[in-house]
């Protein structure tokens, strides 16, 4: 595991652009913390959103997961070119010859992205504690260390869409193609949910949708704006009888996801295998 992890991550990190993108990725999820110094003047009153418990203790967990992952596209991209490259450079067909076998290569890729979901991961736990102990009121280990469930649930996120981003780019190829084609499988997946909520109960549709593998990776980390007090207020006021949305990791999801994984690291070692390189 060792070799095929350095063997990867020598390549990525003698790519320039790669390096570039993953410094972005990291610059861009560390500014969460002037999000929370804005103040929004709307009238009379001011908004701030350290204010409205945006980076409280435990909420902060979900805020922030749930937010880093909307980044995740960056590293995504780093994935698919580190993959695209092999075929562009002749890396692969070097690697083959110098030895390494196809299952090899695959399972280098993955062990590659598996860290970087990891690295990201931990980034953000630390990156939550500092804004936690700087804006929360209770800052006790039993609050603290709750709704860690959403770190789970983000690394899950990630190795999913990583895995999926790399199968992408071994089926097609090139970076341009298997961003492109990742784009229209989101559309896809959203029309698809669109037709089901017309045709079906939309508690159907959401079952039904909760399979696909873009919409099972959303399932993990639900929206987390409607648990504001602000916004529950007003929720409230138009339906007294309370929001009934679960927000919690569920397991069925994380299953979902980790099937899809093994679905697309498979389909990508079959695709290696049955290709002339």
């Amino acid at each position: 595991m060792k070799r095929l992890l350095t063997i990867d991550l020598h390549k990525i990190f003698k790519n320039r652009s790669s390096k570039i993108i993953l410094i972005t990725y990291f610059v861009l999820l560390s500014l969460f913390a002037l999000a929370a110094a804005v103040k929004i003047n709307i009238g009379i009153n001011e908004f701030q959103l350290a204010r409205e418990g945006i980076f409280e203790f435990p909420y902060i967990w979900h805020f922030t997961t749930y937010s880093a992952a909307i980044f995740k596209l960056f590293i995504a991209i780093v994935v698919i070119t580190m993959m695209t490259n092999e075929y562009s450079y002749g890396t692969l067909k070097q690697n083959l010859i110098d030895g390494l076998s196809k299952e090899e290569f695959i399972l280098s890729k993955f062990f590659s992205l598996v860290l970087l979901a990891i690295v990201s991961t931990i980034f953000v736990f630390i990156f939550t504690l500092i804004l936690g102990f700087i804006y929360s009121t209770d800052t006790s280990a039993a609050i603290i260390f709750t709704d860690l469930q959403y770190l789970l649930g983000y690394f899950f996120k990630l190795v999913g869409f990583f895995s999926m981003c790399l199968f992408l780019a071994v089926l097609v190829k090139k970076s341009a193609f298997a961003l492109g084609l990742l784009f229209v499988w989101n559309i896809i997946e959203g029309v698809i949910g669109l037709v089901l909520t017309f045709s079906v109960s939309e508690k159907t549709a959401d079952s039904i949708m909760s399979f696909f593998p873009l919409d099972a990776m959303s399932n993990l980390i639900k929206e987390p704006f409607s648990r504001l007090t602000i916004v529950k207020d007003m929720q409230e006021s138009l339906n007294p009888m309370g929001d009934l949305k679960d927000y919690h990791v569920l397991f069925s999801d994380i299953a979902i996801v980790s099937v899809w994984t093994v679905i697309f690291i498979a389909a990508s070692l079959f695709l290696l295998k049955k290709r002339d390189l």
